[in-house]
Order: C-alpha cells, then sequence, then structure tokens
C-alpha cells in the first residue's frame, strides 16, 4: 500500500508502514512540526490523527508567519 506525498515542489510515492499510519506519523518521521505545516488528504484539510490509506494524496504546506 502507498501514498503520494508532495511537499514543497516536489513528490513522491511513499509506502505506508503500517495499518494506523497517520499525518502525524509521517510529520515525525519527515522532522516536520504540525505546528508549522498544514495537511491536505485528496485536497480536504485534515487533522493529524488522520490515518493514511493506499492511494491517498498527501499534501503538506508550509505555513508562514510575517508581521
Amino acid at each position: 500500500m502507498s501514498f503520494l506525498l508532495k511537499i514543497k515542489n516536489s513528490e513522491e510515492i511513499r509506502e505506508i508502514p503500517n495499518d494506523n499510519y497517520t499525518i502525524k506519523d509521517l510529520l515525525d518521521e519527515l522532522s516536520l512540526s504540525a505546528q508549522t505545516m498544514v495537511s491536505k488528504q485528496n485536497g480536504e484539510l485534515v487533522i493529524e490523527d488522520t490515518v493514511i490509506q493506499d492511494d491517498d494524496e498527501i499534501q503538506l504546506v508550509q505555513i508562514i508567519y510575517g508581521g
């Protein structure tokens, strides 16, 4: 089972290591923080507890702070 990961200007197919693999697991694996990223699953905003399914498209978008 696999999913498409889109982050910045790159796309890659990644394997799903277990049945309960979440957005949080992915962020931890990539050493990214949920506080600095917005996560989308198949075009919809999702929370970090969302389980990644086979053939999902996961997009991670960096939040830009300014002032």
